[in-house]
């Protein structure tokens, strides 16, 4: 038998939990609604521990089933393969918020597995997903304590909108997931439209009441069947083995602590703790290293937090609020369309675009709908950037992340396809990294943009924040390095232009954040942003003027939606000839009518377009055409002014001098200006060659 919770008028409708009925064998199970879109979520924890290491082996995965709506996967293999990136982009959003509620030192190894089983096409499963994870987890006897709520907002006409449909997030500029405890904020992720670090920080108090309504509800559930929660052995220090070694430690890291760069501190670092697990291996042979070195980084991790709320001292010497420098350069390499380098401190990204045409456009298969994409980023982190040798086997959950983050944060400032009708695909090579590549990925993709000719509407720049905190004190940190990252509290990305925030991301190790935190830390991120646009505005400014020599030429023409038939021909023929004698590609957009033409050579542009247009118009005399002479009589010449069109040449209309035999002045095949001369009554036309010139 199931049991339910529900929160009614969630939005435009009811969010219902419910568990019991499915997936009975797993640690815990949940089920949760919103209209008719339906997400299943299980999760499932090992019998034993891996003492191998302090970390917590957590997986989740998301997948959307087809079925969900009422459809078949495409392609020669009709079952669903390897998650698409929209399926990892919700793993990782699941991921996040849960991830810091655990409790430190647990090392069982927990999996989730979240299943979209029906979908509406008006709601996104993902905060359904987040939500039933949750559940799953808190009603489990999986030892999670603290439940959490997902909500997302929108902003339509100064309004802000619980849950939005799809339709609604179109017309929004905000689309923010909150994700919060019953009293604090434990993720954000969003892409939004320059708005403004006020409105950003009221849309996350909007959220706060909802989200205690989804906790809540989860509470419920627990109290009618949640499961008695196991006690498992937390991974623990050697507490004795750090007092002892607390003050040594100490004293050593003072001398490596300070040093700017990364591979000089970590070498120091090194040599410190293999300089003692040598001298304790000597004094006594049974040392178990493993525990020394567990011992080492916790104190080094104290050592660091302790310098930067009490000293406020960062390991590399900067001031809290201090940047790193910054180096920009656009134009690096010569045969792309575009390209750029920005470097920050250690961490380094070169950004290189490719212009394509509509025919290079992504095609999506989503549950809301087949769509396309027209700007694609894409980011890759090769394991030299840090200095180390892995293998490379395609894109990593991180990498597809960091990627989409920062096409979030440039999107809105994207030119329309009327204004620009190139596809275009932005690569951020990861040359070299010590905290924060994401943000400098849209730093240098935005550069690159300018530096291809694509006529942004502002440039782009992010940053991302630190957070250490020790009792009831608290430092925010600009610009976090690698060290900083990985023994903080927060990593808070925030990019956007001068006027407003384009894209957000928060992730924490913590139970949560207060609203006075963010608020200081998104004041922090606006005065970095500012000062990063500024050494940006150096490098350029503005778009170049016209796009690379290198690139293809594109023109966009829009035409009758009547006349689209004329401009294909029957079965196509006269779409091929255009494309063969002016060596161009022709899209057509139905939906919009219009026609992209694409062309290595700007005077075949010219000349296609132009051919277009008279395709598509009324022909009006005393209009000139580029003809093409057809047919020979002993009359005059038949030429083909439009593919299909033809008029004739009176042999009187060919020359002021006087012409005996039209075959001595014409040849099939010749190109020759005309004009019309006249239409008559049964729509033959009249075309004179002397007249034109």
């Amino acid at each position: 038998m199931g049991f339910c919770a529900s929160i009614p008028n969630l939005g435009k409708n009811s969010l219902k939990f419910s568990t019991g009925d499915w997936a009975k064998q797993a640690n815990g199970s949940s089920l949760v609604s919103y209209g008719d879109t339906v997400v299943l979520a299980t999760a499932c924890m090992s019998k034993n521990p891996k003492e191998t290491e302090n970390f917590l082996p957590l997986t989740v995965e998301y997948q959307e089933r087809t079925y969900a709506m009422g459809k078949i996967p495409g392609g020669f293999i009709k079952r669903e393969g390897k998650p698409k990136d929209e399926e990892i982009l919700t793993a990782r959003l699941i991921d996040r918020p849960l991830r810091p509620l655990f409790p430190n030192g647990l090392t069982h190894e927990i999996q989730i597995v979240a299943m979209v089983l029906s979908s509406d096409g008006k709601n996104d499963a993902d905060i359904l997903a987040i939500n039933a994870a949750s559940a799953a987890l808190f009603i489990s006897d999986i030892p999670f304590h603290n439940p959490i709520g997902a909500v997302r907002i929108s902003k339509i006409d100064d309004s802000l909108i619980i849950n939005p449909t799809f339709e609604e997030r179109e017309k929004s500029v905000m689309d923010l997931v909150v994700v919060g405890t019953e009293d604090d904020v434990v993720m954000l992720e969003g892409g939004l439209n320059e708005v403004s670090e006020e409105d950003v920080l009221e849309a996350i108090k909007f959220a706060a009441p909802f989200i205690k309504e989804i906790v809540l509800a989860q509470k419920n559930l627990r109290n009618s069947v949640g499961k008695k929660k196991k006690e498992v052995p937390l991974f623990e220090i050697d507490s004795q083995l750090s007092d002892t070694l607390k003050d040594r430690i100490f004293t050593e890291l003072e001398s490596v602590y300070g040093i700017v760069k990364k591979e000089e501190r970590e070498a120091g670092i090194d040599k410190i703790l293999a300089n003692l697990c040598e001298e304790l291996l000597k004094n006594n042979p049974e040392t178990d290293c493993q525990k020394v070195k567990d011992v080492f980084f916790a104190l080094e991790e104290e050592f660091v937090r302790k310098k930067i709320v009490e000293e406020n001292k960062r390991p590399d010497g900067r001031s809290l609020k201090e940047i790193r420098p910054i180096e920009c350069k656009v134009g690096a390499l010569p045969r792309t369309h575009g390209s750029a380098v920005f470097t920050r401190g250690q961490t380094q990204s070169l950004a290189i675009i490719t212009l394509g045409s509509s025919a290079d456009e992504q095609a999506i298969e989503a549950l809301e709908g087949r769509k396309t994409k027209r700007f694609m980023l894409h980011y890759s982190f090769p394991p030299f950037s840090v200095g180390e040798i892995k293998p490379m086997r395609g894109p990593s959950r991180r990498d597809i992340g960091h990627g989409a983050l920062a096409e979030k944060a440039i999107l809105p400032m994207f030119p329309s396809k009327e204004e620009f009708p190139y596809t275009i695909r932005v690569v951020s090579e990861i040359l070299e990294s010590n905290g924060s590549s994401s943000m400098a990925t849209v730093c240098a993709s935005t550069l690159s943009l300018m530096d291809a000719g694509v006529p942004i509407k502002a440039p782009v720049a992010g940053i991302a924040l630190g957070l250490i905190t020790e009792g009831e004190q608290y430092k925010v940190l600009t610009d976090i390095a690698g060290v900083e990252d990985h023994y903080g509290d927060m990593d808070f990305k925030v990019a956007g232009t001068k006027k407003g925030i384009t894209a957000i991301q928060l992730d924490i190790k913590i139970t949560g954040l207060t609203y006075k935190m963010l608020e200081e830390a998104l004041v922090q991120a606006k005065e970095a942003r500012l000062i990063i646009l500024d050494k940006m505005n150096v490098a350029l400014s503005l778009p170049r003027e016209s796009v690379s020599r290198y690139a293809p030429k594109i023109q966009s023409v829009k035409v009758d939606p009547d006349k689209i038939g004329s401009i294909i021909g029957p079965g196509g023929k006269y779409i091929r000839r255009l494309s063969t004698e002016y060596n161009v590609t022709i899209d057509i957009d139905d939906e919009t009518a219009t026609v992209s033409v694409v062309a290595e050579d700007a005077e075949n542009l010219k000349r296609a377009v132009k051919q277009i247009v008279n395709m598509t118009k009324e022909i009006e005399p005393g209009e000139i055409y580029e003809a093409k002479v057809v047919r020979i009589t002993n009359f005059g010449a038949f030429c083909e002014i439009i593919p299909g069109k033809q008029g004739l040449v009176h042999v009187s209309e060919i020359s002021e001098n006087y012409v005996k035999d039209v075959s001595e002045v014409l040849k099939e095949g010749d190109i020759v200006t005309v004009k019309i001369i006249g239409i008559d009554n049964q729509g033959r036309i009249n075309l004179s060659i002397k007249q034109a010139k």
